[in-house]
C-alpha cells in the first residue's frame, strides 16, 4: 500500500550498483529508511531527489523493516547551497546533527522544521554562518528536552544577579552562588546579561523567528563558547561533516 509522507533527505548511502539508502526526516512519521532502487543510474527520476537537502512529498512503499521510494514530488532542493563548499559542509552538519537527535518513527516535526529554516538561513545575507550554527546547535538541544536552567540561579534559585553559566550543572548561577562553595572557580564562564537573553530568546521562540534577530560580535563570541561547550556535553559524537567544515574554514583564512 502507498503513503505520502513530507520530509527531506538527510543522508543517502550507495546500495548494490544503482540503488541507495536514503534517511529520510518525515513529519508524518519521524526518521525513516528507504530504499530509491534505480536512483544511481543516470536518467533515473530518482536521482537528484535522493540527494541530501531534498524537501518534498514522498511517494512511499512499506516493507517489513523500510521503505521504497516510488517518486518524489520535491518543493525545495536547496540548490544554492550546493554552490559554495563551506555551505555544503554545513548543510550536510545540520543533517548530520538531526539524524543524532531524532530516532525512527518517533515524532521529529519541529527537528524539521528547525532543519529547513536553518538551512534557509544559511543563504542570508545579514545572518553569519557561525551564528546560525550556534542557534541551530542549541535550539536542538532545546527540542531534545534537555535545554540548561537558564531563568534562576540553579543553585538559590534568584533571578537576579546572573553571572555565570555553568556546563556540568547545566544552568545559570547568580554571583553570590557562584562565590560560595562548591561553584567557586570550578567550572563555570562568566557570561552577560545579554547573552543570558539571547540563550533564553532562542529557548522560547518558536522556529519560524528563530532567526530575526542580530548579535554585536563581543555576544556571539560568548554565545559561540557557551553552547559549543554545551552541546559536546549532549551530543557525544564526532560529526565528519564539522571536521570537513573545520578544514574548509582554515584554508580561507
Amino acid at each position: 500500500m502507498q503513503e505520502k509522507v513530507t520530509g527531506m533527505v538527510l543522508s543517502g548511502t550507495p546500495v548494490g550498483e544503482y540503488d541507495k539508502r536514503l534517511v529520510i526526516l518525515t513529519k508524518e512519521r519521524g526518521k525513516i529508511s528507504a530504499f530509491a532502487r534505480g536512483a544511481r543510474r543516470p536518467k533515473s527520476s530518482l536521482l537528484a531527489a535522493s540527494e541530501p537537502f531534498t524537501f518534498g512529498e514522498f511517494a512511499l512503499y512499506r516493507g517489513r523493516d523500510s521503505y521504497t521510494v516510488s517518486s518524489v514530488e520535491v518543493s525545495n532542493y536547496f540548490s544554492d547551497l550546493r554552490e559554495e563548499l563551506e555551505d555544503i559542509y554545513m548543510g550536510m552538519y545540520f543533517c548530520e546533527v538531526a539524524d543524532y537527535f531524532t530516532r525512527e518513527n518517533l515524532d521529529a516535526k519541529e527537528v524539521l522544521k528547525l532543519l529547513y529554516q536553518s538551512l534557509r538561513a544559511l543563504k542570508v545575507p545579514s545572518l553569519p554562518r557561525g551564528l546560525v550554527k550556534t542557534v541551530y546547535e542549541f535550539k536542538m538541544i532545546a527540542l531534545n528536552g534537555e535545554a540548561p536552567r537558564l531563568f534562576a540561579c540553579v543553585s538559590c534559585g534568584r533571578k537576579e544577579g546572573l553571572a555565570y553559566f555553568h556546563n556540568r550543572e547545566a544552568g545559570v548561577l547568580c554571583d553570590a552562588c557562584y562565590q560560595a562553595a562548591p561553584y567557586f572557580g570550578k567550572g563555570a564562564a562568566g557570561i552577560t546579561g545579554t547573552t543570558i537573553y539571547t540563550l533564553q530568546r532562542i529557548v522560547a521562540s518558536p522556529v519560524e523567528t528563530l532567526y530575526t534577530f542580530r548579535v554585536s560580535e563581543p555576544v556571539f563570541r560568548e554565545l559561540e563558547h557557551i553552547v559549543s561547550a554545551y552541546f559536546s556535553e549532549k551530543a557525544d559524537k564526532t560529526f565528519p561533516s564539522a571536521e570537513m567544515l573545520s578544514l574548509t574554514e582554515s584554508f580561507q583564512m
